[in-house]
């Protein structure tokens, strides 16, 4: 959970400067398009803001939002999971590719093809932005037999950290998305509509 500045004296770290940064975490599914209108606006917009009037003051992180009622949306988290694991630098590169290619894994252009063939689009996005196709469909192809135990629900290389990301957002409570946290509290102020205008004025008015 984030802790706000005013409260990092709860903090108790060795070696961790006493002021913590402001934190905001972005609740986005990749098959979402209100996630990929916000998605955009941040990292072609916001953030060179950020780097430019805050540095050092505001810290972005992407939670990964499963919405379960498109069932390609797994699939396209387990991607950015594997990315994760693969080459962590390109994860907003990654995200930012897949975003711009949402629409293909939108119900109706993922329910006649198998899950493999899903993984295989998926690599060849990461190959785009510099990761290695071959270990992202490593970690996310699923064996058409069962394991050694017998097992049928075997997962594939990305299933635990999976599980860990949906722990974590159910702890907090989040459904719709997008959702914005502002140092751990909702801030319902913010849409996905916000310009680059409204992001700069809503920063110089809570990054203190």
């Amino acid at each position: 959970m984030a802790l706000a500045p005013k409260f990092a004296g709860q903090k108790l770290a060795a070696g961790v400067s006493p002021k913590a940064v402001h934190t905001l975490e972005l609740f986005l599914d990749y098959v979402c398009p209100f996630s990929a209108k916000m998605f955009n606006t941040i990292y072609n917009d916001v953030f060179p803001l950020v780097e430019k009037n805050y540095p050092s003051k505001v810290q972005i992180i992407f939670r990964q939002q499963i919405q379960p009622w498109h069932p390609s949306s797994t699939l396209v988290h387990e991607a950015g999971a594997a990315v994760l694991q693969t080459r962590p630098d390109k994860f907003w590169a990654f995200s930012s590719a897949l975003f711009a290619q949402q629409t293909d894994f939108f119900d109706v252009n993922v329910v006649n093809e198998t899950r493999n063939k899903t993984y295989a689009r998926l690599a060849k996005i990461a190959a785009h932005v510099g990761v290695d196709e071959g270990k992202v469909l490593g970690l996310l192809e699923v064996p058409d037999k069962p394991a050694k135990d017998g097992s049928a629900n075997v997962g594939n290389g990305v299933t635990d950290d999976v599980k860990l990301m949906v722990k974590a957002n159910r702890l907090v409570g989040v459904h719709v998305t997008p959702t914005v946290l502002f140092n751990g509290i909702v801030e319902n102020s913010i849409s996905s509509s916000f310009t680059k205008d409204q992001w700069e004025e809503w920063l110089e008015k809570n990054i203190v």
